[in-house]
């Protein structure tokens, strides 16, 4: 996919739902945080449009509205002439801990996450800053349960987690269906299979 024409995209899409930001999986591939490439344009916007699917030359968009609150952690990137918001690096993993779907599912989720932690872009204290204002301690369920399900070494983040996380049972996944086993630990459905990293 050509740069230019993938610039033309995002402006066109900065136009069409502002104000918004791109997000999800294309914002990990902005960061360098994922190397598969999405077909589909992920966009949240604060405006309130009946619809969350569309398509801007030729391809598919999908819209995730959100309140004004939510719209923070952005950073402006020049495309051409115009500058587009996209998510900075640790707002993009607090949006996907929040709906996985936005990453492509929790087990692509967890390959980003992974790259994030050991990768430039890590910055935990900002990272938590934006969980605790977006406001959803779901994301704190799925984050602190992705750091033991891979093994990783961090003590820290996982015990910030616990502290935080919500006293309700959610999906690790909503976008999976199906229904998953319960983890008292983390207050989870399992419904999906994370594999440690590989030593």
């Amino acid at each position: 996919m050509p740069e230019e024409w993938r610039g033309d995209l995002w402006r066109a899409a900065a136009q069409a739902y502002a104000p918004c930001y791109i997000a999800g999986w294309n914002a990990c591939e902005h960061w360098g945080l994922t190397e598969q490439i999405f077909r589909d344009l992920m966009v949240v916007t604060a405006r309130r449009i009946g619809f969350r699917k569309d398509v801007i030359q030729g391809t598919p968009v999908k819209i995730k509205v959100v309140g004004s609150a939510k719209m923070f952690g952005m950073v402006g990137v020049w495309r051409g002439s115009e500058r587009v918001d996209v998510s900075d690096p640790s707002r993009t993993i607090v949006d996907l801990f929040d709906d996985p779907s936005m990453g492509g599912g929790i087990r692509h989720v967890a390959e980003v996450l992974e790259e994030y932690l050991d990768g430039p872009h890590r910055d935990e204290k900002l990272l938590f800053d934006y969980c605790a204002r977006f406001g959803n301690r779901s994301v704190f369920k799925r984050l602190g349960y992705l750091l033991e399900a891979l093994g990783l070494d961090e003590p820290g983040l996982i015990e910030h987690c616990l502290e935080r996380m919500s006293s309700g049972v959610v999906m690790l996944d909503p976008g999976i269906d199906a229904p998953g086993a319960r983890d008292s630990h983390w207050n989870l459905r399992v419904n999906a299979r994370i594999d440690p990293v590989a030593a």
